[in-house]
């Protein structure tokens, strides 16, 4: 690192291998989104199914909005500063999630689960795109492909278990 009045300048390496913390802190806040949906086609039809999928929806868009700041928060280390494509992904994101929220609390499930499919679809296909420009880690290129379907399969499942609900 190099410091001096004008400001700092940062080299970095960054690995195209996903680094074991990724793995860790990517696919362990996948695992209660999956559990949601479990739980909640095991309870389906009970009183309790409703409750499963409410906060699995609910912590599902705290992620989302999680990986919004994720990608603000990339954009400050980027080189040249921040780009457009980060800016609006993390817009689009956070929208997603928060809107996800606004649903929910407006007993719109549907809504709010079509649109945190939609969100982590976009992590998907996104994060590997902009891997190749620098706007996220190299390592991201890898991971987003294997990690957010566990993401859109489990709210599809709620999805499917919403719509198909008696109540």
């Amino acid at each position: 690192m190099r410091d001096d009045t004008t400001g700092r300048t940062i080299v970095t390496h960054e690995p195209r291998r996903i680094p074991w913390l990724d793995i860790v802190f990517g696919f362990g806040p996948m695992l209660p989104i999956a559990a949601g949906a479990a739980l909640a086609w095991w309870l389906q039809g009970q009183p309790l199914d409703y409750l499963v999928a409410l906060f699995t929806l609910l912590y599902s868009a705290s992620i989302l909005c999680f990986l919004a700041g994720v990608h603000r928060g990339v954009s400050f280390r980027t080189e040249g500063g921040p780009r457009l494509s980060q800016l609006l992904t993390m817009l689009v994101l956070y929208g997603l999630g928060l809107g996800s929220l606004f649903a929910a609390v407006m007993g719109k499930a549907v809504i709010g689960l079509s649109m945190l499919i939609l969100g982590y679809a976009l992590v998907a296909i996104l994060d590997p795109l902009e891997a190749r420009t620098g706007a996220v880690p190299l390592a991201h290129a890898r991971l987003r492909p294997i990690q957010m379907p566990i993401a859109v399969v489990s709210l599809a499942v709620l999805l499917w278990i919403k719509l198909n609900a008696p109540y």
